[in-house]
């Protein structure tokens, strides 16, 4: 296996930052969408503090519409709607896209599971003495599972890892995109084996991150 390196390392180092912009801009969207999703899961269902049936039962559906259909799937489907945002269907613009719809029912989800671990006699408590439920989301849920969300986030962010190398297949670009077109395509073994590494050592650094700041947040 014969690596030219002036062609290797600038294939490599474009494909991580695409791979990068693809995942941070996907989770910033995803999260300003989950957050709020979720928050109105944990509130609108029966024992909530805002009881609401329909509201419930819609958004419920909504999430687990997107949650059915694998990301691939959703990929193609919603190709038109990528279009019509970026004007294209291809490069890491065009991927944010789908990676948006396929993270934020996710982490809704994800915050929803944390919220409910919130002790239920915290909450009653704080309704006890009058809070409003604003102040109790803010002021009881959000801080209570700070932790567990910062945890739940960390596995949403490396999912994202996971379908941003997916893209690749339709080319979004990125890690993945370089693997399938070089390393598959091409037979390229050594760009196959540096994005393959590549990948394992993000992932390991946003589980460490996540664990580091969850840890923190608990402690305090």
């Amino acid at each position: 296996m014969q690596v030219n390196l002036l062609e290797f390392w600038p294939k490599i180092l474009e494909a991580t930052w695409e791979t990068l912009v693809m995942v941070g801009v996907s989770l910033v969207f995803a999260i300003i969408i989950g957050l709020p999703l979720g928050i109105a899961l944990v509130v609108t269902r029966n024992n909530g503090i805002l009881p609401n049936a329909p509201v419930f039962n819609v958004l419920n559906g909504i999430v687990n519409l997107f949650r059915s259909i694998p990301f691939i799937i959703l990929l193609v489907v919603i190709l038109p709607f990528t279009r019509f945002i970026v004007g294209s269907s291809i490069g890491t613009a065009a991927a944010i896209v789908p990676l948006v719809f396929f993270s934020g029912p996710f982490i809704a989800r994800l915050v929803e599971t944390s919220l409910l671990e919130i002790d239920e006699g915290v909450v009653e408590a704080s309704e006890a003495m009058g809070a409003t439920p604003s102040q109790i989301i803010f002021r009881v849920f959000l801080p209570e599972a700070f932790s567990s969300l910062i945890l739940n986030i960390t596995v949403a962010t490396i999912g994202l890892v996971g379908a941003s190398a997916m893209a690749g297949t339709v080319g979004g670009g990125g890690l993945g995109d370089l693997a399938i077109s070089y390393g598959y395509q091409r037979f390229e073994t050594d760009i196959m084996i540096a994005t393959v590494v590549l990948l394992v050592v993000i992932v390991q650094i946003i589980q460490t991150l996540g664990n580091y700041f969850s840890r923190v947040v608990r402690r305090r």
